[in-house]
């Protein structure tokens, strides 16, 4: 199996808009045109919580307080996230998110990443819709939804994903490479 065969699909909620700590992920992984897999946690993000965030994810700070940190999530994770292209919508949010937080907690995986961002598919593949956020999307497509709970948002973009390959997209042309240091996407 190829890389291009395989995404792994993820997730993130944050505690507050510093975007630096996770409250939640949600990770479902795609391989030969299929879900096979998915994980989903709070985490305890060791922070402040924001109000604005908590009514727009339902994660308080009493909730996390009770799962693993973002290091004891990881020790789970990496080994998937090792292995295909990620993938996100949004995804140099989440992107960036990941990065600030193996920063935070000086854990060392990787310089850079491959992923592949499902807005962006979206944008060139249904330029006529009204927009291309995650919930439009999946009212076009008939897939379930719960917005900003992270184990639903991984799996409906998973969801996704598959729909638009379905249409042709041809995930080695929406390919990049996220810079892990530098908190940003690679030229081509």
């Amino acid at each position: 199996m190829t890389d291009l065969e395989r995404f792994v699909v993820f997730d993130v909620e944050t505690p507050n808009r510093a975007n630096d700590r996770m409250s939640a992920i949600g990770v479902a992984v795609v391989e030969e045109g299929k879900i096979v897999q998915s994980f989903h946690t709070l985490i305890d993000p060791e922070t402040w919580f924001d109000p604005f965030n908590v009514y727009l994810t339902g994660i308080t700070p009493q909730a996390a307080a009770q799962a693993p940190t973002f290091p004891q999530v990881w020790s789970m994770i990496e080994g998937i996230f090792s292995r295909g292209v990620l993938a996100a919508h949004n995804a140099p949010f989440d992107m960036g998110v990941l990065a600030r937080c193996l920063k935070a907690y000086g854990l060392e995986w990787k310089s850079s990443a491959e992923y592949l961002c499902t807005y962006r598919m979206a944008r060139k593949l249904l330029p006529s819709l009204e927009n291309h956020r995650l919930d439009t999307l999946c009212r076009h497509f008939s897939i379930p939804l719960e917005h900003h709970r992270a184990e639903s948002d991984s799996l409906a973009c998973a969801k996704l994903l598959l729909e638009l390959r379905a249409m042709g997209a041809d995930p080695a042309a929406f390919r990049r490479r996220y810079d892990l240091f530098r908190f940003c996407t690679l030229p081509r």
